[in-house]
């Protein structure tokens, strides 16, 4: 078995590099490289026995060491030039980073150290994962030399996972920067979802929080990953956990995230807040502000967005700390405004109707000049009384929504029915 250092990894690489300048040690540097990767295990084993396991190596920017190098990049890497590889590497991270599984099965067997970090504060997990491949584009037909080659270098990656859990790499480490990334995180981040069922088989914390307080879950959401959060819920993320700075939800995030978005981005984002919806997120929780789901839909003024969430009972009529319906956040943009279709279906489940905030302030938007006439009428029909009938309307509307009207047709009386659900364009009276 090697010789096995505890020293920190900072050390070692400076340790590294004084060894490749003193001469005699270079050739055996660039023989172990070399054997890592060609994954060489019995090259490896003997080398081994003159060089310490957890110590790094460093090789010369050879022709012949480029062309090596150039032959084992992954396709995962296009910026990837390793003629200006500089900096001495600990034998366990190129394994990992190369997807060498036998290299890497062989350098733990001898005693390497796979929570052993590099000077950016990652672990030999951490690395593999930065390095993921990247799955197979769509375009390729299935069968052809592309596909196969990255088919292969996703299931040695794949391979490298699981040897690494098998010798006890530490899962839920944290990346030793600022961000506090987990493995999960990092996973999520670089889009690596194959690997998120590994991790939590083999103990991953599906609800780890790093530095921003943030799950793997709000993460996913934030980038509207569907998969990823499909896998997350499959392996037991909580939907409603919320992010401790900000009260944020993952269904908040994806909301605010779709919001922004068009066209097939818009109908991922879709997709996304239903699948969140569907699991169990409650769509009228409160951040911090007292903002919800519905107050960030109305802001962005996706008419979609808007109907998915009333479609599973948003509530119209709650208030931020301030005083804001979601009314009041859709009046703020100028755009919102002008789609007077959208914002007469919002009045129509509005009660009571509040256009202002808690300061009695209006939206900024709704003061310009050109939207005079509508301010007025908006003015006059937030200060109209309704009747008893039309308030136990809006009431049944807003309790039930619109994924359990059928549900209210066995209850109530057919004329009945028809008069709680019947829909009362008010459009005509914004123009």
């Amino acid at each position: 078995m090697g010789n096995v250092t505890k020293r920190g990894s900072r050390e070692l690489v400076a340790d590294g590099a004084k060894s490749l300048e003193e001469g005699p040690h270079a050739a055996l540097h660039a023989k172990l490289y070399d054997a890592i990767m060609r994954q060489d295990r019995a090259v490896i084993q003997a080398l081994l026995r003159s060089h310490p396991v957890n110590q790094p190596v460093t090789v010369p920017a050879s022709p012949a060491n480029c062309r090596l190098l150039l032959n084992q990049a992954t396709y995962d890497d296009p910026g990837f030039f390793p003629c200006k590889q500089t900096q001495p590497i600990i034998p366990i991270h190129l394994a990992a980073e190369y997807h060498k599984a036998q290299s890497l099965q062989c350098l733990l067997e001898h005693g390497a150290d796979p929570e052993i970090r590099d000077t950016r504060g990652l672990t030999t997990l951490h690395l593999m994962l930065l390095r993921w491949p990247v799955p197979a584009p769509t375009w390729t037909k299935p069968g052809n030399r592309i596909q196969r080659l990255l088919t292969g270098i996703q299931d040695n990656a794949t391979t490298c996972l699981r040897v690494l859990c098998e010798h006890g790499a530490q899962v839920n480490a944290r990346v030793d920067n600022g961000s506090k990334h987990s493995a999960l995180h990092l996973a999520v981040t670089y889009g690596t979802y194959p690997v998120l069922p590994i991790l939590a088989q083999n103990g991953a914390h599906v609800d780890a929080v790093n530095e921003s307080s943030m799950t793997p879950l709000h993460t996913a959401a934030e980038v509207l990953n569907k998969e990823m959060l499909e896998t997350l819920i499959a392996c037991g993320a909580d939907v409603n956990c919320v992010v401790s700075s900000t009260g944020n939800t993952a269904l908040k995030l994806a909301v605010c995230a779709a919001s922004s978005k068009a066209g097939r981005l818009l109908a991922a984002g879709l997709g996304c807040i239903r699948l969140l919806l569907t699991h169990g997120a409650e769509v009228n929780a409160q951040d911090h502000e007292g903002q919800t789901a519905i107050h960030e839909a109305c802001f962005g003024g996706r008419e979609a967005i808007i109907h998915l969430l009333l479609e599973f009972e948003a509530n119209v009529n709650i208030l931020t700390r301030n005083g804001e319906s979601p009314v009041y956040m859709f009046l703020r943009r100028s755009s919102n405004i002008r789609d007077t279709a959208l914002l007469a279906k919002l009045l129509y489940r509005s009660y009571p109707l509040r256009l202002t905030n808690h300061q009695g302030i209006l939206p900024a938007e709704i003061m310009l000049p050109e939207f005079h006439l509508l301010r007025e009428t908006l003015i006059k029909l937030s200060q109209k009384p309704l009747s008893l009938e039309d308030i136990c309307k809006r009431s049944i509307r807003n309790i039930y929504g619109e994924r359990r009207k059928q549900h209210v047709k066995r209850l109530l009386p057919v004329k009945m029915w028809n008069s709680v659900y019947g829909y009362h364009d008010l459009a005509h009276l914004l123009k």
